[in-house]
């Protein structure tokens, strides 16, 4: 609670800072340079000022209740909910906003209100001898005085909200490991922020200058107010204008480089490590841009080392799992092969192709826990023997689920489970049919198949290359997709014709 009243604090005192420069240093400076009132009119005048002031507090100050209502209930909480602390924590990002809000509707309002409603109510009793063309030239001043205290509020506010945004921040990680941000969200946008900042400042001395030299010509009865609209209009037309160039400008200048950073930022979200923000520029956001690129470059540089350690992680685990049968050596890596020469006939992407590989590597590692004395079985199996050996797919499967992080494994789960199962719904383990095969297990069982049949056994010798492609032709649309397939079957004979035998380097090995 001791955050939440020194924030108060701040609040105050930004807001009688924000008064005095713009209440005493810019209206007090027209009304004593402008006005000559006399002791008389200005009693009255006081008590008018008094009522709205005390009327202008009022609605003010149950504004400003609202606006905090969020942050106080957080703090008045014995142990704030989630929805609480994120709820504040937006909400005090709202408050430069809403101090704005707040100055240009109860603020000005509430005084200027009752201020022209007793004014014309004085003069019309005869307690004030003031004409009524004064309380639009007041009018006019109290609009410029309560532009120029929302400008210097919200500067000072957006500053006084730091430590606060900490400690809520702090909280959601302290009571429940949460981060709270606003996760992208613009609350005030950047070039909004600059335009209207840069207009402020350009205009409203202008129109103060003005109007006060306005009221000296008006009160002083001046022959020089018959002409002064005449070159006050066109200085005024020139003034907003050079001030609305200026402010886009500006807004733009800071506006391209902002874009610039956003967008590579969202094509890192993304995934693309290789892309880079354009150095275009000689003030801060060179810097910035520097250290963008320059972070984004060591990001790229450690995901290659990280895809190099993991796919030799898969390498070896496949490794590992051939070296336990001395005739099926090679045989993940080879597979592997054969899906990513299908994956690539079928026009997978290159993320899909590097999932495949990682699947096709490790599609039999469920056979690490089937015993040796069946899986290194010299003759043929008996059907108890090969029903243990259809369970390799869902063992693959439950250890493959045991691998931390889980997401990084997930996509890999369906093609090593299913693998087995053929596009006639006769396979295993879960007899699935044609299209309702994942693709990878579709791919992965002609790829598989393929090198069964041309691998040497100790109960047979691999069968010659143009037979296992005659019995896959064979067995399309009942075995195996046809489409895949068939994709194999023009990548080999493509192969063959181009003279580079496909298993060129399982021949080599053996």
């Amino acid at each position: 609670m001791n955050e939440y009243r020194q924030f108060l604090r701040r609040l105050v005192r930004n807001y009688i800072v924000g008064s005095v420069l713009a209440v005493l240093c810019v209206g007090g400076a027209v009304i004593s340079s402008a006005l000559q009132l006399t002791i008389g009119r200005f009693d009255r005048i006081f008590v008018v000022l008094l009522v709205s002031f005390l009327f202008m507090v009022s609605l003010e100050l149950l504004t400003f209740s609202r606006q905090v209502k969020p942050i106080r209930a957080l703090f008045l909480a014995e142990r704030p909910s989630p929805d609480q602390i994120r709820d504040a924590y937006v909400q005090i990002h709202r408050l430069p906003a809403l101090s704005v809000l707040r100055i240009m509707g109860p603020h000005l309002l509430g005084l200027s209100i009752p201020a022209v409603a007793l004014s014309l109510l004085f003069i019309h009793r005869g307690w004030i001898d003031l004409p009524v063309s004064y309380i639009g030239i007041a009018c006019s001043g109290a609009i410029l005085v309560a532009g120029m205290h929302a400008l210097v509020e919200y500067f000072l506010t957006d500053q006084a909200i730091r430590p606060l945004l900490q400690h809520v921040s702090e909280m959601g990680s302290r009571e429940y490991g949460i981060r709270v941000s606003l996760d992208g969200r613009v609350i005030v946008s950047t070039q909004r922020k600059f335009q209207l900042s840069a207009f402020s400042i350009g205009t409203f001395p202008l129109f103060f200058f003005v109007l006060a030299t306005q009221i000296r010509l008006t009160v002083t009865h001046s022959p020089l107010i018959e002409d002064y609209w005449k070159w006050a209009s066109l200085i005024l037309v020139f003034g907003v204008f050079f001030s609305s160039l200026g402010a886009w400008l500006l807004s733009r200048s800071v506006r391209q480089p902002i874009g610039n950073l956003e967008k590579a930022l969202r094509a890192v979200q993304t995934g693309d490590l290789d892309v880079r923000a354009s150095d275009l520029y000689s003030d801060e956001f060179s810097r910035l841009v520097s250290g963008f690129n320059h972070m984004v470059q060591g990001l790229s540089q450690r995901e290659r080392v990280n895809e190099q350690l993991l796919q030799s992680y898969f390498s070896t685990l496949a490794a590992a799992l051939d070296a336990r049968d001395t005739y099926t050596a090679g045989h993940s890596q080879r597979v592997s092969e054969y899906s990513l020469l299908i994956g690539r006939e079928a026009g997978l992407s290159d993320k899909e192709l590097d999932l495949l590989n990682k699947t096709a590597l490790l599609h039999d590692i469920g056979k690490i826990g089937v015993r040796d004395s069946v899986l290194l079985k010299d003759g043929r199996l008996t059907d108890e023997e090969f029903e243990q050996i259809k369970k390799h797919s869902i063992l693959g499967e439950e250890i493959l689920k045991r691998v931390e992080p889980a997401e990084m494994m997930a996509p890999l789960l369906p093609g090593v489970r299913s693998h087995h199962e053929r596009y006639d719904g006769r396979g295993y383990p879960d007899g699935l049919a044609g299209k309702d095969i994942p693709v990878f297990g579709r791919i992965i069982a002609v790829a598989d198949a393929f090198d069964a049949m041309t691998s040497d056994r100790p109960y047979r010798s691999g069968m010659p290359l143009e037979k296992a492609i005659s019995i896959i032709s064979d067995g399309k649309g009942t075995q195996w997709d046809p489409y895949y397939a068939q994709l194999f079957i023009n990548a080999f004979y493509q192969e063959k014709e181009e003279a580079a035998p496909l298993a060129y380097t399982y021949k080599a090995e053996a």
